[in-house]
């Protein structure tokens, strides 16, 4: 795909098609780039997303248009040569196939771009795609990554099992909170990436993103983020990392109906991973339905507003649990490891995350709190996943990081009875308390 399909100015860059030449293109966006990063730096993300772009309908409506086509057609053959031959791209308004660029898809890539503070970003079909593909790009056969031993159990299980068998690419597993081991488990001229979840699931470990951002470039490393548990609370791209990577079917979604994903980045890696003959994207095709992309362009200026609920709840909850005993995990809470760490990165005013953790101890006693918490009180449902409106429970250790043996759990500080809690915004906050009091009064 053509070089210029990602500029360095995504989220405002005209809709015209424009006649300049590429190297002008490019000159143009080098010299605005100390501006956009020192405006990236600061902007708070929902000041971004209020910033970027608006596009209209075809007709002039407030909303955008569904381009829901497969192909594209032009006026002259001599602009489908020039096309292919990389001279005209999507950043003019020029289109060949939606599993390359969709411009209802496009529109919400900028968004995200926006949100994030990154020069670019392409929307995917899910998160697990969107995380293969940036990591495959990134890392060629016999290549190897620094991971934290704390991630998500498909992460996980794609990086212990799947790249070994499949592309001969190996990790190294840390505690991401002991710097020292990070940097010792980086093999000069061989590791590739530095990968970590800014928030970890399920334990809610926060990540010094900068102090790890200036190890691995220090060491010539790429940083991936993957930030699903925290959008608006973090911004880890702001923070120095070089890619952030999303499960939009979460918090971004919001309504547990739509499994998209995302890669957040500089603009030359997304066009390496567009390119017609060496791309992840172009050539795996992780593509992402215009329709979805459509609603969640509009999901997204919400966000702020949601997270802000969510993180309020989670902080009042945990808060309240503490106090009636039980062994809560909650980075807003003064007594977690990272919570001054936490406060001194994420941006004001968005709270803490709206996951928390109840270690009952035991998968009996996790089983029984959840069952009279759906079944008799009606405070939230037994469900995987997270970022809906009601709340969702789960016992990681034998759902979403089943994908683990024990040994790899206890090392992550999953516990059998670890229950996680993405709390929603339903009902009122006291209603809502009411409901779990009762459900934990028929525990004994």
């Amino acid at each position: 795909m053509p070089e210029t399909a990602f500029s360095s100015d995504m989220s405002n860059i005209s809709a015209k098609k424009i006649s300049v030449s590429s190297d002008d293109k490019w000159d143009q966006f080098a010299a605005k780039k100390h501006l956009a990063a020192e405006v990236n730096k600061t902007d708070d993300p929902a000041v971004a997303l209020a910033n970027a772009r608006h596009v209209f309908g075809e007709h002039g409506g407030v909303n955008m248009c569904i381009e829901a086509s497969a192909t594209f057609t032009v006026m002259e053959s001599e602009t489908m040569r020039r096309m292919f031959a990389g001279e005209l791209g999507p950043d003019r308004d020029f289109f060949i196939y939606s599993r390359h660029f969709n411009p209802t898809v496009l529109n919400l890539s900028r968004l995200m771009a926006a949100m994030e503070g990154t020069e670019a970003a392409y929307c995917t079909a899910s998160g697990m795609s969107a995380i293969s593909s940036v990591l495959l790009q990134l890392c060629s056969s016999g290549g190897h990554l620094v991971a934290s031993h704390t991630l998500y159990g498909g992460t996980h299980a794609l990086l212990t099992h799947f790249f070994p068998r499949a592309c001969n690419i190996t990790t190294s597993f840390v505690d991401i909170g002991d710097h020292e081991m990070v940097e010792r488990e980086i093999v000069q001229g061989r590791t590739k990436v530095l990968f970590f979840e800014a928030i970890s699931n399920p334990v809610l470990g926060v990540a010094n993103v900068p102090e790890l951002c200036r190890i691995a470039h220090d060491k010539g490393l790429t940083v991936v983020v993957d930030n699903t548990f925290s959008p608006m609370v973090l911004s880890p791209a702001r923070l120095g990392a070089d890619v952030v990577v999303h499960s939009v079917s979460k918090y971004i979604s919001g309504g547990a109906d739509i499994i998209a994903g995302a890669v957040c980045g500089p603009a030359n890696l997304l066009n390496s991973m567009m390119d017609l003959h060496q791309g992840s994207l172009m050539l795996l095709g992780p593509t992402m339905n215009p329709k979805v992309a459509f609603e969640l362009s509009g999901r997204l200026p919400h966000l702020g507003l949601r997270m802000k609920e969510h993180c309020h709840r989670a902080l009042v909850y945990a808060t309240r649990m503490k106090k009636l005993g039980l062994k809560v995990i909650y980075p807003g809470l003064e007594d977690h490891p990272e919570h001054a760490l936490l406060k001194s990165i994420a941006h004001k005013d968005y709270g803490y995350g709206g996951i928390m953790c109840v270690d009952m101890g035991t998968e009996e006693k996790a089983n029984k709190l959840m069952n009279l918490l759906q079944n008799c009180s009606q405070f939230g449902f037994m469900a995987v996943s997270l970022g809906y409106y009601e709340t969702l429970m789960s016992c990681s250790g034998s759902s979403t990081s089943s994908e683990m043996n024990e040994g790899e759990k206890a090392l992550a500080g999953i516990s059998p009875g670890l229950v996680r809690m993405s709390i929603g915004y339903s009902g009122t906050l006291e209603h809502k308390w009411g409901q779990f009091e009762k459900a934990l009064a028929q525990m004994s």
